[in-house]
């Protein structure tokens, strides 16, 4: 997987897709691909943050630890891992003021045929986590990229609940992740390379 660059493209409040982000990128790196991991913007004011103190804590531990995204990343990877909690069953505003800000690469034909998979958490398992993920797929859809979901394509899958779109993951009040999602997420990187390997050599 030398050939292909990843972009793992994360926004996570207290932590769990941060956790998600970084098995992917060691996952992406394992199977030898060029990768970055970044993260979008914070757009809550600090008032709210300091709310919640888990949330406090993740941002303070990763603002200056993870590089910011930029629609530059986008533009040099010839895939994408997003990995993005849900709000109200759709992405949450910080990553869409980061995927709504692609309008100039998409207007050139940038982003077409780029290999894009995405990952999610909810508070439940049906707090809107298959809806997020085909919200995501829908810009996706609208940009030519190609979606290269997990579907039923390894028993790992299973273990982690059974989202054929995406690994997505239940975590509860205290921040604790119920389902074992790890190995739905490496391979998921795994699949997703191996498309974009597909694409990048012709």
């Amino acid at each position: 997987m030398a050939d292909v660059k990843l972009a793992i493209i994360y926004y996570s409040s207290t932590g769990t897709n941060y956790k998600m982000a970084q098995w992917a990128e060691d996952a992406a790196k394992n199977a030898g691909a060029e990768v970055k991991l970044v993260r979008v913007p914070e757009l809550a004011p600090m008032e709210a943050i300091e709310q919640n103190p888990a949330w406090k804590e993740h941002y303070l531990a990763t603002k200056d630890k993870v590089a910011l995204a930029t629609v530059e990343d986008l533009d040099w990877a010839d895939a994408f891992i997003f990995s993005s909690p849900t709000r109200f069953g759709t992405l949450p505003a910080q990553t869409k003021q980061f995927l709504d800000q692609a309008g100039g690469l998409w207007a050139q034909g940038k982003l077409v045929n780029k290999v894009v998979s995405g990952m999610t958490s909810a508070q439940n398992p049906h707090g809107g986590q298959e809806a997020t993920l085909l919200n995501l797929y829908t810009t996706m859809f609208h940009w030519g990229a190609i979606v290269a979901s997990p579907g039923y394509s390894d028993n790992s899958i299973f273990s982690a609940g059974g989202n054929p779109y995406g690994t997505s993951v239940t975590v509860d009040g205290e921040g604790n992740m119920k389902e074992d999602v790890e190995g739905a997420v490496r391979h998921q990187v795994n699949r997703t390379l191996e498309v974009a390997q597909k694409i990048v050599n012709g």
